[in-house]
């Protein structure tokens, strides 16, 4: 943290001993120790919340790039299904179309033949259906 060697931390203990007194200097040593461990604690503090939020920050961003692509995505993904769609329901009114073009004739033809079969299937139905039994009463005894 602090940049002092060995030479100057001696020249600060002798004239600590000097000035405070041999009595007094481990009290005062413990205490600056314990400043010093609260200071150093404080600095560690600021520096993690510093740290803490640069990386918020970062998900934050990232946060924002991912949702931004995902937008991006679920559009084209619709503009596609659309595309799809309009082609689908463009093939199946050209399918409708060719099947109503290529029907009509048949149904024009078809028709008289129908009516022909029809009248030829009443009359072998009536001329093979046999006379029917008149129904008899019954008997009583």
């Amino acid at each position: 943290m602090f940049d002092i060697g060995f030479s100057e931390m001696m020249v600060i203990a002798v004239v600590a001993l000097i000035v405070i007194g041999p009595e007094r200097l481990p009290k005062v040593a413990r205490t600056a120790g314990l400043l010093l461990g609260r200071l150093q604690r404080y600095v560690n503090d600021v520096k993690s919340d510093i740290n803490r939020e640069m990386q918020l920050e970062e998900l934050k961003k990232l946060q924002a790039q991912v949702q931004d692509s995902a937008r991006s995505i679920e559009s084209d993904v619709r503009r596609e299904l659309q595309a799809t769609e309009s082609a689908l329901n463009q093939a199946a009114q050209g399918a409708a179309e060719t099947a109503s073009t290529l029907t009509a004739p048949l149904a024009e033809a078809a028709a008289p033949v129908a009516e022909t079969a029809g009248e030829a299937m009443a009359s072998v139905t009536a001329a093979a259906a046999p006379a029917a039994p008149a129904p008899q009463a019954p008997e009583k005894s």
